[in-house]
């Protein structure tokens, strides 16, 4: 089992930063994909960022140029850099890793981050 522990979510104003954490603890062997998704008020969960064992790294469309996803395997835990935050990305935003070999998903309970003057 993998217990996973966000932390940096909050209010900021727009055009403010936040960094998002990620830990992953537990029976650990290794972790492939890592990432960040988000859930807005009235709207389904998407997809944010990701990065997978290689270091490659996805974005939505909306976020690109403005966050950056990055992980350090040596402490299990992914990162989101924020910036230039806008009001529609006020949501819900929720950590999922992805274990090798046995290819189990795990979520994370979710951090709230509020855009909003």
């Amino acid at each position: 089992q993998v217990q996973l522990v966000e932390s940096g979510g909050g209010l900021v104003q727009p055009g403010g930063s936040l960094r998002l954490s990620c830990a992953a603890s537990g029976s650990i062997f290794s972790l492939n994909a890592m990432g960040w998704y988000r859930q807005a008020p009235g709207k389904q969960r998407e997809l944010v960022a990701t990065t997978n064992s290689g270091s490659s790294t996805n974005y939505a469309d909306s976020v690109k140029g403005r966050f950056t996803i990055s992980r350090d395997n040596a402490k299990n835990t992914v990162y989101l850099q924020m910036n230039s935050l806008k009001p529609d990305d006020t949501a819900v935003y929720y950590c999922h890793v992805r274990t090798f070999p046995d290819g189990k998903n795990y979520w994370g309970n979710g951090t709230l981050v509020t855009v909003s003057s």
